[in-house]
Protein backbone atom coordinates (compact mmCIF):
# COMPACT_ATOMS: atom_id res chain seq x y z
CA UNK A 1 0.00 0.00 0.00
CA UNK A 2 1.35 3.30 -1.47
CA UNK A 3 -0.12 5.33 1.72
CA UNK A 4 1.82 3.69 4.50
CA UNK A 5 5.17 3.48 2.87
CA UNK A 6 4.69 7.40 2.28
CA UNK A 7 4.20 7.65 5.73
CA UNK A 8 7.91 6.04 6.11
CA UNK A 9 9.16 8.10 4.33
CA UNK A 10 8.20 11.05 6.17
CA UNK A 11 9.60 9.15 9.57
CA UNK A 12 12.73 8.34 7.70
CA UNK A 13 13.45 12.02 6.45
CA UNK A 14 14.13 13.07 9.96
CA UNK A 15 16.69 12.44 12.36
CA UNK A 16 14.02 11.73 15.19
CA UNK A 17 12.96 8.96 12.76
CA UNK A 18 8.89 9.11 13.96
CA UNK A 19 5.98 11.01 13.25
CA UNK A 20 5.49 12.47 16.90
CA UNK A 21 3.27 15.73 17.03
CA UNK A 22 4.90 19.11 16.40
CA UNK A 23 7.44 16.63 14.98
CA UNK A 24 8.65 17.54 11.44
CA UNK A 25 7.54 13.68 10.42
CA UNK A 26 4.05 14.65 11.76
CA UNK A 27 4.10 18.02 10.23
CA UNK A 28 5.01 16.14 7.29
CA UNK A 29 2.11 13.82 7.12
CA UNK A 30 -0.28 16.43 8.25
CA UNK A 31 0.42 18.94 5.14
CA UNK A 32 -0.01 15.07 3.08
CA UNK A 33 -3.26 14.15 3.99
CA UNK A 34 -4.62 17.67 3.57
CA UNK A 35 -3.44 17.74 0.70
CA UNK A 36 -4.78 14.44 -0.48
CA UNK A 37 -7.80 15.01 0.90
CA UNK A 38 -8.38 18.85 -0.41
CA UNK A 39 -7.26 17.68 -4.09
CA UNK A 40 -10.42 15.50 -4.50
CA UNK A 41 -12.75 18.51 -4.30
CA UNK A 42 -15.02 16.55 -2.67
CA UNK A 43 -14.71 17.80 0.89
CA UNK A 44 -14.66 20.89 2.71
CA UNK A 45 -11.26 20.05 4.13
CA UNK A 46 -9.40 22.35 7.26
CA UNK A 47 -6.60 21.72 9.49
CA UNK A 48 -7.44 22.56 13.14
CA UNK A 49 -4.58 24.02 15.35
CA UNK A 50 -4.06 23.69 19.13
CA UNK A 51 -1.01 23.95 21.30
CA UNK A 52 0.05 20.93 23.44
CA UNK A 53 2.66 19.76 26.00
CA UNK A 54 5.23 17.68 24.40
CA UNK A 55 7.10 15.46 26.56
CA UNK A 56 10.12 13.09 26.11
CA UNK A 57 10.71 10.53 29.05
CA UNK A 58 13.32 7.75 29.33
CA UNK A 59 14.26 5.96 32.85
CA UNK A 60 16.43 4.17 34.04
CA UNK A 61 15.94 1.56 37.02
CA UNK A 62 18.43 -1.13 39.12
CA UNK A 63 17.19 -3.40 42.04
CA UNK A 64 19.28 -4.60 44.24
CA UNK A 65 22.39 -4.47 41.64
CA UNK A 66 20.52 -5.79 38.84
CA UNK A 67 19.61 -3.53 35.44
CA UNK A 68 15.96 -3.62 34.73
CA UNK A 69 14.50 -2.76 31.53
CA UNK A 70 11.99 0.40 32.02
CA UNK A 71 10.43 3.29 30.17
CA UNK A 72 9.25 6.41 31.94
CA UNK A 73 5.76 7.60 31.80
CA UNK A 74 5.36 10.53 29.42
CA UNK A 75 5.18 13.78 31.67
CA UNK A 76 7.12 12.34 34.56
CA UNK A 77 9.06 14.63 36.83
CA UNK A 78 12.89 13.99 36.44
CA UNK A 79 14.74 12.12 38.76
CA UNK A 80 18.39 11.99 39.36
CA UNK A 81 19.76 8.54 40.64
CA UNK A 82 16.88 8.39 43.25
CA UNK A 83 18.26 5.63 45.74
CA UNK A 84 15.47 4.32 48.27
CA UNK A 85 13.71 0.78 49.59
CA UNK A 86 11.00 -0.25 47.65
CA UNK A 87 7.45 -0.73 49.08
CA UNK A 88 4.54 -2.39 47.37
CA UNK A 89 1.21 -0.78 46.83
CA UNK A 90 -2.09 -2.58 47.31
CA UNK A 91 -5.61 -2.85 44.99
CA UNK A 92 -4.01 -1.30 42.12
CA UNK A 93 -2.61 1.83 44.16
CA UNK A 94 -5.96 3.94 43.33
CA UNK A 95 -6.89 5.12 46.86
CA UNK A 96 -4.98 6.10 49.71
CA UNK A 97 -5.45 3.46 51.98
CA UNK A 98 -3.48 1.06 49.16
CA UNK A 99 -0.12 2.87 50.22
CA UNK A 100 1.81 1.35 53.14
CA UNK A 101 2.36 3.99 56.15
CA UNK A 102 6.20 3.99 55.85
CA UNK A 103 5.63 5.12 51.91
CA UNK A 104 7.52 8.46 52.51
CA UNK A 105 10.54 8.65 50.84
CA UNK A 106 10.49 5.45 49.65
CA UNK A 107 9.70 4.05 46.02
CA UNK A 108 6.36 2.15 45.52
CA UNK A 109 5.56 -0.30 42.79
CA UNK A 110 1.73 -0.13 41.72
CA UNK A 111 0.12 -2.85 39.57
CA UNK A 112 -1.45 -1.56 36.24
CA UNK A 113 -5.16 -1.67 36.46
CA UNK A 114 -8.39 0.28 37.61
CA UNK A 115 -6.85 3.90 37.53
CA UNK A 116 -5.25 5.83 34.79
CA UNK A 117 -1.37 6.02 35.49
CA UNK A 118 -1.37 9.74 36.35
CA UNK A 119 -3.56 9.22 39.30
CA UNK A 120 -1.16 6.43 40.70
CA UNK A 121 1.68 8.64 40.78
CA UNK A 122 -0.46 11.33 42.00
CA UNK A 123 -1.73 8.85 44.83
CA UNK A 124 1.88 7.73 45.11
CA UNK A 125 2.96 11.70 45.32
CA UNK A 126 0.24 12.21 48.50
CA UNK A 127 2.01 9.22 50.03
CA UNK A 128 4.87 11.07 49.76
CA UNK A 129 6.86 8.36 48.06
CA UNK A 130 10.41 9.07 46.12
CA UNK A 131 9.14 7.47 43.11
CA UNK A 132 6.38 4.75 41.44
CA UNK A 133 6.89 1.98 39.12
CA UNK A 134 4.01 0.77 37.77
CA UNK A 135 4.35 -2.93 36.01
CA UNK A 136 2.09 -4.32 33.66
CA UNK A 137 -0.76 -6.80 34.37
CA UNK A 138 -0.74 -9.13 31.20
CA UNK A 139 2.66 -10.21 29.13
CA UNK A 140 5.05 -8.04 27.93
CA UNK A 141 6.94 -4.32 28.78
CA UNK A 142 4.84 -1.15 29.63
CA UNK A 143 4.81 2.99 28.76
CA UNK A 144 2.64 5.58 29.13
CA UNK A 145 1.01 8.86 29.68
CA UNK A 146 0.91 10.57 33.24
CA UNK A 147 -1.47 12.89 30.60
CA UNK A 148 -0.31 15.58 31.53
CA UNK A 149 1.88 17.72 34.10
CA UNK A 150 0.78 17.69 37.84
CA UNK A 151 2.52 18.76 41.00
CA UNK A 152 1.28 15.52 42.81
CA UNK A 153 3.00 13.72 40.37
CA UNK A 154 6.17 11.45 41.24
CA UNK A 155 9.06 10.50 38.91
CA UNK A 156 7.02 7.33 37.42
CA UNK A 157 8.30 4.27 35.04
CA UNK A 158 6.93 1.82 33.29
CA UNK A 159 7.72 -1.92 33.58
CA UNK A 160 6.93 -5.69 32.64
CA UNK A 161 4.59 -7.92 34.58
CA UNK A 162 7.28 -10.58 34.75
CA UNK A 163 9.63 -7.98 36.13
CA UNK A 164 7.46 -6.36 38.04
CA UNK A 165 6.18 -9.59 39.76
CA UNK A 166 9.41 -10.70 40.78
CA UNK A 167 10.12 -7.36 42.35
CA UNK A 168 7.15 -7.94 44.79
CA UNK A 169 8.03 -11.43 45.42
CA UNK A 170 11.25 -10.19 46.49
CA UNK A 171 9.86 -7.51 48.53
CA UNK A 172 7.61 -10.33 50.28
CA UNK A 173 10.92 -12.29 51.43
CA UNK A 174 12.70 -8.93 52.55
CA UNK A 175 14.38 -5.14 51.87
CA UNK A 176 14.99 -4.29 48.21
CA UNK A 177 16.60 -1.44 47.27
CA UNK A 178 16.30 0.59 43.95
CA UNK A 179 18.18 3.54 42.15
CA UNK A 180 16.20 5.25 39.89
CA UNK A 181 16.97 7.69 37.04
CA UNK A 182 14.10 9.56 34.99
CA UNK A 183 14.98 11.93 31.77
CA UNK A 184 12.22 14.29 31.55
CA UNK A 185 12.06 17.13 28.80
CA UNK A 186 9.05 19.20 27.97
CA UNK A 187 7.92 21.20 24.82
CA UNK A 188 4.71 23.27 24.03
CA UNK A 189 4.30 22.14 20.57
CA UNK A 190 1.67 23.39 17.84
CA UNK A 191 -0.17 20.84 15.88
CA UNK A 192 -3.34 19.90 14.13
CA UNK A 193 -6.24 17.71 13.46
CA UNK A 194 -6.91 17.38 9.97
CA UNK A 195 -11.20 17.36 9.76
CA UNK A 196 -12.61 16.90 6.10
CA UNK A 197 -16.64 16.65 5.63
CA UNK A 198 -18.59 15.83 2.41
CA UNK A 199 -19.87 18.52 0.43
CA UNK A 200 -22.82 16.39 0.08
CA UNK A 201 -25.66 15.14 2.35
CA UNK A 202 -27.36 15.83 5.15
CA UNK A 203 -25.05 17.77 7.45
CA UNK A 204 -27.44 17.37 10.48
CA UNK A 205 -27.33 13.87 10.06
CA UNK A 206 -23.02 13.12 10.21
CA UNK A 207 -21.49 9.79 9.76
CA UNK A 208 -17.88 10.58 11.64
CA UNK A 209 -14.94 8.23 11.43
CA UNK A 210 -11.82 9.01 12.53
CA UNK A 211 -7.68 7.45 13.08
CA UNK A 212 -5.07 9.40 14.99
CA UNK A 213 -2.27 10.39 12.78
CA UNK A 214 1.02 10.45 14.78
CA UNK A 215 3.23 8.03 16.45
CA UNK A 216 5.69 7.49 19.57
CA UNK A 217 8.52 8.81 20.24
CA UNK A 218 10.57 5.30 19.39
CA UNK A 219 9.43 4.62 16.06
CA UNK A 220 7.72 5.62 12.18
CA UNK A 221 4.04 4.63 13.96
CA UNK A 222 3.27 2.42 10.72
CA UNK A 223 1.10 -0.05 12.23
CA UNK A 224 -0.24 2.51 15.27
CA UNK A 225 -1.46 3.89 13.31
CA UNK A 226 -0.58 4.45 9.95
CA UNK A 227 -2.89 1.64 9.45
CA UNK A 228 -6.00 3.23 10.54
CA UNK A 229 -4.86 6.73 8.70
CA UNK A 230 -4.60 5.08 5.32
CA UNK A 231 -7.45 3.05 5.87
CA UNK A 232 -9.75 5.97 6.41
CA UNK A 233 -8.22 8.19 3.56
CA UNK A 234 -8.71 5.01 1.07
CA UNK A 235 -12.36 4.72 2.18
CA UNK A 236 -12.35 8.59 1.49
CA UNK A 237 -11.10 8.77 -1.76
CA UNK A 238 -13.28 5.92 -3.01
CA UNK A 239 -16.28 8.08 -1.40
CA UNK A 240 -15.69 10.50 -3.98
CA UNK A 241 -17.50 8.24 -6.51
CA UNK A 242 -20.94 8.24 -4.98
CA UNK A 243 -23.75 10.59 -3.63
CA UNK A 244 -25.02 10.51 -0.08
CA UNK A 245 -27.85 10.80 1.74
CA UNK A 246 -25.95 11.74 5.29
CA UNK A 247 -22.83 13.72 5.20
CA UNK A 248 -19.59 11.89 5.90
CA UNK A 249 -16.94 13.88 8.48
CA UNK A 250 -13.53 12.55 8.77
CA UNK A 251 -10.97 13.06 11.31
CA UNK A 252 -7.24 12.36 11.39
CA UNK A 253 -6.71 13.02 15.30
CA UNK A 254 -3.71 14.71 16.58
CA UNK A 255 -1.55 14.04 20.01
CA UNK A 256 -3.31 10.61 20.35
CA UNK A 257 -0.44 9.48 21.81
CA UNK A 258 0.37 11.44 24.72
CA UNK A 259 -3.70 10.94 26.01
CA UNK A 260 -5.94 11.52 23.53
CA UNK A 261 -5.29 15.09 22.79
CA UNK A 262 -6.54 16.07 19.71
CA UNK A 263 -9.72 14.32 19.87
CA UNK A 264 -10.49 15.55 23.21
CA UNK A 265 -9.76 19.00 21.82
CA UNK A 266 -12.28 18.48 19.05
CA UNK A 267 -14.78 17.07 21.14
CA UNK A 268 -14.67 19.77 23.72
CA UNK A 269 -15.02 22.25 20.56
CA UNK A 270 -18.24 21.23 19.67
CA UNK A 271 -21.64 22.95 21.69
CA UNK A 272 -24.10 19.85 22.33
CA UNK A 273 -25.74 21.24 19.25
CA UNK A 274 -23.14 20.55 16.84
CA UNK A 275 -22.12 17.58 18.76
CA UNK A 276 -25.68 16.10 18.37
CA UNK A 277 -25.10 16.44 14.88
CA UNK A 278 -22.76 13.23 14.82
CA UNK A 279 -24.97 10.74 15.33
CA UNK A 280 -22.12 8.38 15.48
CA UNK A 281 -18.29 7.57 15.53
CA UNK A 282 -16.23 5.25 14.19
CA UNK A 283 -12.52 4.66 15.50
CA UNK A 284 -10.52 2.45 13.33
CA UNK A 285 -6.28 2.39 16.08
CA UNK A 286 -3.83 -0.47 14.52
CA UNK A 287 -6.05 -2.48 11.79
CA UNK A 288 -2.48 -3.89 10.37
CA UNK A 289 -1.25 -5.81 13.20
CA UNK A 290 1.25 -8.23 11.97
CA UNK A 291 -0.11 -11.50 14.18
CA UNK A 292 -3.64 -9.81 14.33
CA UNK A 293 -6.67 -11.03 14.90
CA UNK A 294 -9.62 -9.12 13.52
CA UNK A 295 -11.45 -7.26 16.76
CA UNK A 296 -14.78 -5.47 16.97
CA UNK A 297 -15.37 -3.05 19.79
CA UNK A 298 -18.13 -4.64 22.13
CA UNK A 299 -20.92 -2.18 21.77
CA UNK A 300 -23.35 -4.37 23.24
CA UNK A 301 -21.10 -5.07 26.54
CA UNK A 302 -22.23 -8.76 26.15
CA UNK A 303 -18.44 -9.90 26.11
CA UNK A 304 -17.29 -7.22 28.76
CA UNK A 305 -20.24 -6.05 30.58
CA UNK A 306 -19.53 -2.04 29.47
CA UNK A 307 -21.84 -1.19 26.76
CA UNK A 308 -21.25 2.22 24.84
CA UNK A 309 -24.52 4.59 24.52
CA UNK A 310 -27.22 3.78 22.34
CA UNK A 311 -26.38 2.67 18.83
CA UNK A 312 -23.23 1.13 19.52
CA UNK A 313 -24.37 -2.24 19.69
CA UNK A 314 -25.95 -1.70 16.31
CA UNK A 315 -22.57 -0.38 14.95
CA UNK A 316 -20.73 -3.83 16.37
CA UNK A 317 -23.17 -5.98 14.73
CA UNK A 318 -23.14 -4.22 11.49
CA UNK A 319 -19.13 -5.35 11.79
CA UNK A 320 -20.22 -8.53 12.69
CA UNK A 321 -22.19 -8.69 9.63
CA UNK A 322 -19.31 -7.69 7.88
CA UNK A 323 -17.17 -10.43 8.66
CA UNK A 324 -19.75 -13.18 8.89
CA UNK A 325 -20.95 -12.91 5.53
CA UNK A 326 -17.73 -13.78 4.33
CA UNK A 327 -16.73 -16.30 6.86
CA UNK A 328 -14.55 -14.36 8.21
CA UNK A 329 -14.11 -14.88 12.25
CA UNK A 330 -13.93 -12.50 14.52
CA UNK A 331 -13.71 -11.01 18.23
CA UNK A 332 -15.11 -8.45 20.58
CA UNK A 333 -12.84 -5.71 22.23
CA UNK A 334 -13.41 -4.04 25.06
CA UNK A 335 -14.14 -0.33 24.84
CA UNK A 336 -11.07 0.62 27.64
CA UNK A 337 -10.85 3.84 27.12
CA UNK A 338 -7.45 3.68 25.12
CA UNK A 339 -8.13 5.86 21.99
CA UNK A 340 -9.73 8.22 20.30
CA UNK A 341 -13.17 7.55 20.87
CA UNK A 342 -12.96 8.14 24.58
CA UNK A 343 -14.00 11.41 24.12
CA UNK A 344 -17.49 10.86 22.11
CA UNK A 345 -18.72 8.56 24.32
CA UNK A 346 -18.10 10.36 26.99
CA UNK A 347 -20.31 13.23 25.67
CA UNK A 348 -22.78 9.76 24.87
CA UNK A 349 -22.30 9.05 21.05
CA UNK A 350 -22.88 5.91 19.78
CA UNK A 351 -19.29 4.53 18.93
CA UNK A 352 -17.44 1.50 17.50
CA UNK A 353 -14.83 0.45 15.55
CA UNK A 354 -12.24 -2.41 14.74
CA UNK A 355 -8.72 -3.19 16.34
CA UNK A 356 -6.33 -5.97 15.59
CA UNK A 357 -4.10 -6.15 19.05
CA UNK A 358 -1.16 -4.22 20.31
CA UNK A 359 1.03 -5.83 23.17
CA UNK A 360 -1.37 -8.24 24.29
CA UNK A 361 0.03 -12.09 23.42
CA UNK A 362 -2.18 -14.10 21.14
CA UNK A 363 -3.79 -17.18 22.51
CA UNK A 364 -3.99 -20.88 20.69
CA UNK A 365 -7.51 -20.38 20.80
CA UNK A 366 -7.28 -17.30 19.01
CA UNK A 367 -4.47 -19.00 16.25
CA UNK A 368 -7.48 -21.45 15.25
CA UNK A 369 -9.64 -18.88 14.91
CA UNK A 370 -6.87 -15.98 12.86
CA UNK A 371 -3.90 -18.22 12.45
CA UNK A 372 -0.58 -16.68 13.41
CA UNK A 373 1.57 -17.40 16.54
CA UNK A 374 0.69 -18.09 19.63
CA UNK A 375 2.44 -17.00 22.57
CA UNK A 376 3.74 -13.76 20.58
CA UNK A 377 1.46 -10.11 20.58
CA UNK A 378 -0.40 -8.89 18.00
CA UNK A 379 1.96 -6.61 16.97
CA UNK A 380 5.89 -7.07 19.02
CA UNK A 381 7.09 -4.36 17.75
CA UNK A 382 4.22 -1.76 19.12
CA UNK A 383 5.41 1.54 20.68
CA UNK A 384 9.10 0.32 18.82
CA UNK A 385 11.41 1.39 16.25
CA UNK A 386 10.49 -1.72 14.31
CA UNK A 387 6.96 -0.45 14.05
CA UNK A 388 7.93 0.34 10.42
CA UNK A 389 6.10 -1.36 6.95
CA UNK A 390 8.59 -4.28 6.80
CA UNK A 391 6.32 -5.05 10.22
CA UNK A 392 2.71 -4.72 9.19
CA UNK A 393 0.61 -7.04 7.73
CA UNK A 394 -0.84 -5.59 4.64
CA UNK A 395 -3.77 -8.20 4.15
CA UNK A 396 -5.51 -7.31 7.30
CA UNK A 397 -5.09 -3.50 6.44
CA UNK A 398 -6.65 -4.67 3.44
CA UNK A 399 -9.92 -6.59 5.01
CA UNK A 400 -10.59 -3.98 7.29
CA UNK A 401 -10.57 -1.09 4.63
CA UNK A 402 -13.04 -3.15 3.07
CA UNK A 403 -14.94 -3.41 6.64
CA UNK A 404 -14.41 0.41 7.01
CA UNK A 405 -15.67 1.30 3.66
CA UNK A 406 -19.29 -1.47 4.34
CA UNK A 407 -20.04 0.02 7.06
CA UNK A 408 -19.41 4.05 5.41
CA UNK A 409 -21.62 2.82 2.43
CA UNK A 410 -24.41 1.49 4.61
CA UNK A 411 -24.44 4.28 7.28
CA UNK A 412 -24.23 6.98 4.64
CA UNK A 413 -26.96 5.63 2.65
CA UNK A 414 -29.08 5.33 5.39
CA UNK A 415 -29.72 5.78 9.19
CA UNK A 416 -32.97 3.02 8.96
CA UNK A 417 -33.70 1.44 12.10
CA UNK A 418 -30.31 2.58 14.07
CA UNK A 419 -31.47 3.86 17.33
CA UNK A 420 -32.56 7.85 18.08
CA UNK A 421 -29.50 9.52 18.93
CA UNK A 422 -28.88 10.13 22.68
CA UNK A 423 -29.57 13.07 23.98
CA UNK A 424 -25.89 14.99 24.09
CA UNK A 425 -24.63 14.74 28.34
CA UNK A 426 -21.53 13.14 29.96
CA UNK A 427 -21.03 9.75 30.95
CA UNK A 428 -17.66 8.07 32.30
CA UNK A 429 -15.16 5.79 30.26
CA UNK A 430 -14.81 3.63 33.47
CA UNK A 431 -10.72 3.21 33.67
CA UNK A 432 -11.78 -0.20 35.71
CA UNK A 433 -12.27 -1.72 32.04
CA UNK A 434 -8.66 -1.15 30.73
CA UNK A 435 -7.86 -4.08 32.88
CA UNK A 436 -8.91 -6.24 30.15
CA UNK A 437 -6.99 -6.79 27.45
CA UNK A 438 -7.15 -4.95 24.01
CA UNK A 439 -9.33 -2.48 23.07
CA UNK A 440 -6.95 0.23 21.65
CA UNK A 441 -3.51 1.04 20.66
CA UNK A 442 -2.96 2.54 24.40
CA UNK A 443 -0.07 4.41 22.49
CA UNK A 444 -0.71 6.97 24.43
CA UNK A 445 -1.81 4.81 27.18
CA UNK A 446 -3.12 6.62 29.72
CA UNK A 447 -4.80 3.82 31.23
CA UNK A 448 -3.56 0.00 32.47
Amino acid sequence: MAGVEKLQSFSDAHPEKNRVFGGNGHKDTVEWIYNEIKATGYYDVKKQEQVHLWSHAEAALNANGKDLKASAMSYSPPASKIMAELVVAKNNGCNATDYPANTQGKIVLVERGVCSFGEKSAQAGDAKAAGAIVYNNVPGSLAGTLGGLDKRHVPTAGLSQEDGKNLATLVASGKIDVTMNVISLFENRTTWNVIAETKGGDHNNVIMLGAHSDSVDAGPGINDNGSGSIGIMTVAKALTNFKLNNAVRFAWWTAEEFGLLGSTFYVNSLDDRELHKVKLYLNFDMIGSPNFANQIYDGDGSAYNMTGPAGSAEIEYLFEKFFDDQGIPHQPTAFTGRSDYSAFIKRNVPAGGLFTGAEVVKTPEQVKLFGGEAGVAYDKNYHRKGDTVANINKGAIFLNTRAIAYAIAEYARSLKGFPTRPKTGKRDVNPQYSKMPGGGCGHHTVFM
